[in-house]
This record gives structure tokens, C-alpha cells and sequence, in this order.
């Protein structure tokens, strides 16, 4: 690719007011300025300041750090403390390369050295860290915006953003007002205008399953009679290589963990009295999806649910086909059978915001979470249809679900990824283009490149050489993982590199991953 094609990183101007809206701004002003007995125009000051989200300074310095990736650029924290967590935690916990301080994709380590973050910090920190714009959250919290509130009082930060996820997810230009109010009274199918908020992924995925179980159990004993009541739920999922259910990854609740196939006694319990049966389907296998819904969709039986990822990044990055996730979603309809588009781990890095968009899906459950609020929070949200709104406040309560400043962090995200689509999909195919070129260039190491642009991985021809591979660049101080202890998963160095990564960061890494395979 030549360097006079190449997008640029845009940097947006915004003032709190630009986002939240003036007579929002205005009020919350005068309501400080009485609370705090404060100057009202010093507050008002606040509001308007232009914030560059990601000024050209900032840019040319993230060039500048690639140059010391892997170096000792500061003395580090030698008497760091022991901590007191969970055993598995303490094994996994590496002090070494816990965060001092960052910018972008780099991290600076309690041992001085300065990292390169190319898992965005296990799926995240889509922007980095220490991102410009979210000085604009600083700003808020100066104006003595509030951050916690509760299911009954959600703020207006939260509503907005509300109606921000439904106009994105539906594809609506910024500013048209009449389209989104069609949207959010819509009652049609596979309309996504309905938003539940919550704090984790987790929770999230959970609350999909509480809907769809919805129309088997009641929620409360004074719901009317569920739809397919008497019938046996089946949830199809992603199977795995073995043909069971360690591909997929919904979370960590009890229930999401058993649909990935963990507690395989309370599994095979709720199967037994027909509370709840797990059944995979094979990747891409449009037939097997088929024959899945023939021998589930009959009484007793009745699939709940599809669930599904786009990228399987719990299992090397595989990617769904499009053309397969069209044709289940096209016989989930004619079934009656919701569809659920698990996007915790690849929302946000589409120009498009959502994966699903790219794949022209119109799925009944988006998860979303992770990317959106940058790693500033831990804020997720289901996005549902009108179909699906089933459940009482108690059903999916949760108090930390709707805070104003996680609010805020994601509608700096979205406005930095509206203004960058060009960029983050250029980046994002120079950078898959050049994992591409370089497993040609070493076809007795590499099996094939997986994933889609910064979500990708690499497949090795042994587990060997995948171990032998990734130990090279964490030694070199870069983030890529191995994965190798799935169920019949090619073994697999996996990666998701920021939405912030410039073309010389990329250079850089592929220059080092071609330095471990010329050492294998």
C-alpha cells in the first residue's frame, strides 16, 4: 500500500455540549452551580470546551513510541505489592507487565519496559489507553455530572446513548429524527429498538437467555401463560471441532458457562428434567444447522435460541461465513427460533460499529459491551426487539447498569469510530493483508491466517511452533496468545490490535512475528 492512499486518523472537535446537547448542559450548570455554590459561567466554560479526541500531537507520539517497544524506558516498581487473590489468578498474574501507565497501544509495565498492548488488553481498550477524548469524561465529572444512579432514575446521558445504539445499529444517519422515532415505536419483527443496560458481557448474554426462556417458564407466577410452555428449550451454539461446546464463549454466569460445556454435571441435571438441553451445531456447516432445527424444532423438544459470535475469539478467531450466518438466520425465522449475535468481543471494531451490519444480518439479540465504553468502565448492553421485551424490572435488575460517565465513554468511542470508519477499515486490511503475505512467505510454519482485519490470528502447523512463536514476542515484550487447549482447535496466536494502531505499529509487529518465524 502505498503511503499517498492511506487514510489518516481524524480528530474530531467536541465540547460536552456537542455531545450531551446544550439545554442538557445548561441545566446541569445551573444545578451545580446552586449545589456546589459555584460561578455558573466557570461551569458553562466546561461545557463548551472543544476536546480534539485524537489530536495530531498525539498521533505522532504513538509513532514515536513503537521506536522503544521492548525497552526499559523508566525504573519500574520493584516493591510491588503480593496482592491476596484467588489462587488461579495469583498462577496467571504477571507483576512484571501489570500497567504503570500507557498511551494508545503501548503500556508501560511495573518493570519499566514499555509493551505492546496487541490484544487491546484482552478485547477492551479498543482506543488505547489514556485516549484524548475521554478527557471529555473528566470534564463531565467537573460539572458534577453524576455516575451512579439506579434502574428508576437512569439519566438522560444513558437515554441518549440509548437512542445512539438504536440509530447505529439500524444504520440511521446522525440527525434523523423522524427515522429514529419510527424505530423506537416499531412493533415489526427483527427491529431492534429496545435497550437494556447492564454492567458486565455476562450479564448481559444471561439476560438474552432469561428472554428467550421467557416464552417456556414464567418469570413470575403472575406472567401469563409463556408461549411454548410444556415444551423442552433447546439453545443451539457454536461446536467446536470435536463436536461439542468449547468453541463458544458467553460468559461466566452459571447458565452461559454451561452452554460452553464447564459444569457438565449440572449440565447433563438440567437436560435430565428437560429444564434446559445445549446443543451445538458445526461451524459453517449450513446442513448441520439444518438437521439441528429438524430434530430439535418437533415436540417434546423446541429450539429457545441461537446463539452465536462472528468471531469465535475464544477459539482462535474463526470466523462465521456470511453466507451461513444468512442462511441459519433465514431458517431461524421460518422456525420462530430468535437469534442471538454475541458481539461483546467484536463490536466496535467495525466501521459499520457492529459486525452484524458488515454481514447484512438482522438478528433479534445484539450483546454489546467492551470495546464500546473503551476500557474507562464496565458497561454493557443488550439490544433487543419489541418481541423480546418480556422481562419486569426485577427480572434483569442490576444497580450498577446505568452510570452517566460509562454512559459518556461510549458515545466518545462511537463518535471517534463514525468519524474513522475509512481509517479503521484501511488499517484493519493492511493489516490482515500483511499476516496474509506472510504466511505465504513461511507455508511449513503457518497453516493459515483466521479472524477479520485487527481480529486476527494465525494457525500453526503444531502446537509446538504456536508456543514457540508467542513465548518470542511476549519475551519481546508484544501481547499475542496461544491457544492450545481447546477441543481439537488448530493451535492458534491470537491477536486484536487497537483501533488507534497506525501503519508503522503494524509494520512493526509484522516485522517481529517474521523475527520468531525465522526462529522457529
Amino acid at each position: 500500500m502505498e503511503n499517498d492512499t492511506r487514510s489518516s486518523m481524524n480528530s474530531p472537535r467536541l465540547s460536552l455540549s456537542d455531545l450531551l446537547g446544550k439545554p442538557y448542559t445548561d441545566a446541569v450548570c445551573e444545578a451545580r452551580a446552586f449545589a456546589e455554590g459555584a460561578d455558573k459561567a466557570a461551569l458553562a466554560a466546561i461545557a463548551a470546551e472543544k476536546v480534539d479526541l485524537a489530536p495530531d500531537t498525539y498521533q505522532a507520539r504513538l509513532d514515536d513510541l513503537v521506536d522503544v517497544i521492548g525497552q526499559k524506558v523508566c525504573a519500574g516498581l520493584p516493591d510491588s505489592s503480593p496482592g491476596a487473590g484467588m489462587a488461579s489468578f495469583v498462577r496467571a498474574t504477571n507483576t512484571a507487565t501489570a500497567p504503570l501507565t500507557g498511551l494508545g497501544f503501548v503500556r508501560i509495565g511495573e518493570d519499566g519496559r514499555a509493551y505492546l498492548a496487541s490484544k487491546s488488553e484482552h478485547y477492551h481498550a479498543s482506543l488505547g489507553h489514556t485516549f484524548p477524548g475521554y478527557r471529555l469524561i473528566d470534564n463531565a465529572r467537573k460539572l458534577g455530572i453524576l455516575n451512579a444512579t439506579h434502574n428508576s432514575t437512569r439519566g438522560h446521558v444513558t437515554r441518549l446513548l440509548e437512542r445512539e445504539l438504536i440509530r447505529t445499529a439500524n444504520g440511521l444517519p446522525k440527525g434523523d429524527a423522524q427515522g429514529l422515532q419510527e424505530l423506537t415505536q416499531s412493533t415489526q419483527p427483527h427491529v431492534l429498538n429496545r435497550v437494556l443496560n447492564l454492567e458486565t458481557g455476562s450479564l448481559v448474554v444471561e439476560a438474552a437467555l432469561k428472554m428467550a426462556l421467557a416464552r417456556f417458564y414464567r418469570v413470575e407466577d403472575f406472567f401469563a401463560e409463556p408461549k411454548y410452555e410444556g415444551r423442552r428449550p433447546v439453545v443451539l451454539v457454536i461446536a467446536d471441532h470435536a463436536g461439542g461446546t468449547k468453541a463458544n464463549g458467553h460468559g461466566t454466569t452459571v447458565l452461559t458457562q454451561v452452554m460452553r460445556g464447564m459444569w457438565p454435571g449440572f449440565g447433563e441435571a438440567l437436560e435430565d428434567v428437560g429444564g434446559l438441553i445445549v446443543r451445538p451445531v458445526r461451524i459453517n456447516d449450513i446442513a448441520d444447522f439444518e438437521r439441528a432445527l429438524a430434530e430439535y424444532d418437533v415436540a417434546p423438544y423446541k429450539v429457545a435460541a441461537f446463539f452465536h459470535e462472528i468471531i469465535l475469539m475464544n477459539y482462535g478467531a474463526i470466523r462465521l461465513d456470511e453466507d451461513y450466518l444468512r442462511g441459519a438466520y433465514a431458517m431461524c425465522r421460518e422456525h420462530d427460533v430468535p437469534t442471538v449475535a454475541d458481539e461483546i468481543q467484536s463490536c466496535i471494531w467495525s466501521p459499520d460499529l457492529f459486525l452484524f451490519r458488515e454481514y447484512g444480518l438482522q438478528p433479534d439479540f445484539v450483546s454489546l459491551g467492551k470495546g464500546f465504553p473503551g476500557g474507562e468502565y464496565p458497561a454493557s448492553r443488550l439490544l433487543a426487539t419489541s418481541e423480546y421485551d418480556s422481562l419486569n424490572q426485577f427480572g434483569a435488575i442490576v444497580t450498577n447498569g446505568q452510570e452517566e460517565l460509562a454512559s459518556i465513554a461510549y458515545l466518545v468511542t462511537i463518535a471517534f469510530v463514525e468519524a474513522n470508519g475509512d481509517y479503521i477499515l484501511d488499517v484493519g486490511d493492511y493489516y490482515e493483508a500483511e499476516l496474509r503475505s506472510m504466511a505465504a512467505r513461511h507455508p511449513s510454519a503457518i497453516e493459515q491466517i483466521e479472524g477479520c482485519r485487527h481480529l486476527s490470528s494465525v494457525f500453526f502447523s503444531s502446537v509446538d511452533k504456536t508456543i514457540s512463536f508467542t513465548r518470542q514476542l511476549t519475551d519481546a515484550c508484544i501481547d499475542v496468545s496461544a491457544h492450545t487447549y481447546k477441543a481439537d482447535c488448530p493451535p492458534a496466536a491470537l491477536t486484536k490490535i487497537p483501533l488507534v494502531s497506525t501503519y508503522k505499529m503494524v509494520d512493526f509487529l509484522i516485522a517481529r512475528m517474521e523475527d520468531a518465524l525465522g526462529n522457529l
